[in-house]
């Protein structure tokens, strides 16, 4: 194929491209993909999860300024391009009842209004392959949410010239996927190896957590092989300080575990305009040399 491969990964908040495919984006660019991450929101509301610079009154009122600079380097670290939609972080309602959902904020505009920007920035990049969330999110914060449904909506509209006809010429990309990293086999997999070699595990609560959602198990099509960039994939997490604790539960598993027994990113097929065999391990199968 002669024409540029071009890979959007459309996340919710800043630290979402840095912990769902990660290793992926990083392997693309190693290859010569041109790839941008769409961040729809600046993260103004994420709780500072990392205790280390939990009660810093800096952080605390120029939080969106911290992560935007964190996302700068995270974006350094991964070799991509980024680019922000301009919406305001949700937060994540907690409670029972949940409260209202902040108004003005990211999950409460209408989808084929906060559509708009993302087909723009598809007929502007032109990717042949989206990347995104299911429908549940990957877990349910409303913004992920939301994420995947506006997703949906610029797929399907970024080729259309009748519709947003003032966000550019129509671009149609070619494959939408769901990051599936976070699933069952790989959960189960890394767990008992580190049982099996006589280590503490950090995923037996994980596992009970998964008995609690009643969700369908997804399909996984798609298999990166990517464990090469695994240290860059962690790097570009730990940039985000505020989100990530270094010493916490994301990195507890040794590198070499890691790529012995699941040394892959995982993806769900969700919409194909080209043919492909499944399972696949190429984000542009059916599209490389068409």
């Amino acid at each position: 194929m002669t024409e540029q491969l071009r890979l959007m990964a459309v996340h919710a908040h800043p630290d979402d491209e840095s912990s769902k495919g990660a290793a992926t984006m990083a392997k693309y660019v190693s290859e010569g993909v041109d790839v941008l991450v769409a961040t729809c929101t600046g993260g103004e509301r994420g709780s500072i999860l990392n205790p280390k610079l939990q009660g810093d009154p800096y952080i605390e009122e120029n939080i969106h300024e911290v992560r935007k600079k964190e996302m700068d380097e995270a974006r350094e670290i991964l070799g991509v391009k980024q680019e922000w939609l301009g919406f305001v972080d949700s937060g994540l309602p907690e409670g029972d009842p949940l409260p209202a959902l902040p108004e003005g904020c990211f999950a409460l505009q209408p989808v084929e209004t906060a559509a708009e920007p993302l087909v723009r920035l598809i007929r502007t990049f032109k990717p042949q392959v989206i990347t995104t969330y299911d429908e549940n999110g990957g877990y349910p914060h409303p913004d992920h949410i939301m994420t995947h449904k506006i997703t949906m909506v610029a797929f399907e509209a970024a080729g259309d010239p009748e519709k947003y006809p003032d966000a550019g010429e129509p671009w149609q990309p070619q494959k939408l996927y769901y990051n599936q990293g976070f699933n069952k086999p790989r959960t189960i997999a890394l767990h008992e190896a580190l049982l099996a070699r006589g280590m503490d595990s950090p995923y037996g609560e994980w596992l009970e957590r998964w008995k609690q959602f009643e969700q369908r198990e997804r399909t996984l099509t798609t298999y990166i092989p990517c464990d090469d960039f695994f240290e860059i994939r962690d790097k570009a997490l730990i940039a985000h300080a505020t989100q990530i604790d270094p010493d916490g539960g994301w990195f507890r598993v040794p590198m070499d575990i890691q790529r012995e027994v699941w040394p892959t990113e995982e993806y769900e097929l969700a919409k194909s305009l080209v043919d492909t065999s499944l399972p696949e391990d190429d984000l542009f199968a059916g599209i490389r040399n068409n």
